[in-house]
This record gives C-alpha cells, sequence and structure tokens, in this order.
C-alpha cells in the first residue's frame, strides 16, 4: 500500500467558539472540526482472495476469500495523543470444505495526513477457523492509531481567516478562505485519516481494482 492510492476527500472547516455543526452565524453556516480522524477503508482493500494455485485468477481456482465489513471507530481526544481504535468483522469463504482449517489473514492501519500522505503504519493478522464441513467462518480484529493533537490542530491565525463573519458587499464576502494556498495547505497538513485494510500484494490489488 502505498500514498498514491489515497484520493482525497473533502476537507471541513473549524469553527471558533462554541458553534456546532450547522450552526448559522454572522458570518454564515459553520461547521465543527475534530482533531479525531476520519476512519477510511481505501478503495480495493476491503477484501481479499486467494487461489489455489497462488498464481492463478481463474474464477474456477479460488480458495478462500474474505471481507471486512462493520468497520467501527472510538476516539479519545483528551490528551496530547489523539487516540482511535477501530474494530471490524472479517467474513470468509472457503470452496473446499472436506477439513477443519485455520486461515491467517494480514491486515494495516495507517495515519494519513492531508488525503494521501503515510505518515504511520502498522500490520497485524487476524485468525478464522473453519469446521470440518463449514464453508464460512468469521472473526474479529482491531487495531489503534495515534495521531499528535498539536499536529491536527489549526494554527490561531487559519482559524480566525475560516470562522471571521464575513457580510455581504465586503470585498472578502464572496471568497472562499480555502482558494487561498496557505489557507488549504494548512488545513489538509492539520487533516489525518485513519486508514485500515487487508495488507495486500501488488497483484492482489491489482486482482480487486481490475475484475
Amino acid at each position: 500500500m502505498t500514498a498514491r492510492k489515497f484520493v482525497p476527500l473533502a476537507l471541513v472547516l473549524l469553527a471558533g467558539g462554541c458553534a456546532h455543526a450547522g450552526d448559522i452565524t454572522a458570518g454564515g453556516i459553520t461547521a465543527v472540526r475534530t482533531p479525531c480522524p476520519e476512519v477510511i477503508v481505501p478503495a480495493g482493500t476491503g477484501d481479499i482472495t486467494l487461489f489455489d494455485p497462488a498464481t492463478s485468477r481463474d474464477a474456477n481456482t479460488i480458495d478462500v476469500s474474505a471481507t471486512m465489513t462493520d468497520v467501527r471507530s472510538t476516539c479519545d481526544a483528551s490528551g496530547e495523543q489523539v487516540v482511535t481504535n477501530v474494530t471490524f468483522q472479517v467474513n470468509a469463504a472457503r470452496t473446499r470444505t472436506d477439513g477443519a482449517r485455520d486461515l491467517t489473514l494480514p491486515y494495516y492501519i495507517a495515519v494519513v495526513q492531508g488525503g494521501s500522505v503515510v505518515v504511520a503504519k502498522r500490520t497485524g493478522q487476524v485468525s478464522v477457523h473453519f469446521d470440518a464441513g463449514q464453508a464460512r467462518a468469521s472473526t474479529s480484529g482491531h487495531a489503534s492509531a495515534n495521531v499528535l493533537r498539536s499536529a491536527a490542530t489549526l494554527p490561531d491565525e487559519v482559524r480566525r481567516e475560516l470562522t471571521k463573519p464575513r457580510k455581504a458587499g465586503q470585498e472578502d464576502a464572496a471568497v472562499d478562505p480555502l482558494s487561498k494556498p496557505s489557507i488549504k495547505q494548512a488545513v489538509q497538513r492539520a487533516t489525518f485519516q485513519a486508514a485500515v485494510g487487508f495488507q495486500l500484494t501488488d497483484d492482489q490489488l491489482k486482482y480487486n481494482v481490475t475484475r
């Protein structure tokens, strides 16, 4: 998995004071920005397919397929480190059911800054057990990601620029502050995502993207 596989998402503005999402202020509608990263499953990494033989890509040679579902997260932003804990379910299916089988599948969690730059990554494994005669099985997994609260916080001057009241008729009333490169770059630097998915080989990712 490399940074180029992530697609930048829409950026959210940071409101000042005690504004809540959707509040109408003198300057218009505001939105609250949180230091907690958005949790995503990047396209192409939410499922994995194993073949027998491993080099085949024929549908008739599929050995096991598995999908990552029910991805949930909790976030603790009370300290210097913003900690995001992610849980997920893995649902697997196999073709041959003649005996019991234990299967280990790799996964990753990555911290992505600005929608495209991977700044940290961990890998792990989940184990799935099939009883004899059983075609389907499931298991659960978990992962965590840390982001420095200071890195996910906009500088005061940027926050003031984004949230200052704008009245009709003023020169900058119709100007989107994100159209200013310095403001846009500051928001991107302070925007993080926690990306989770299966740790795929290049061939497995290509299969997912092109099938």
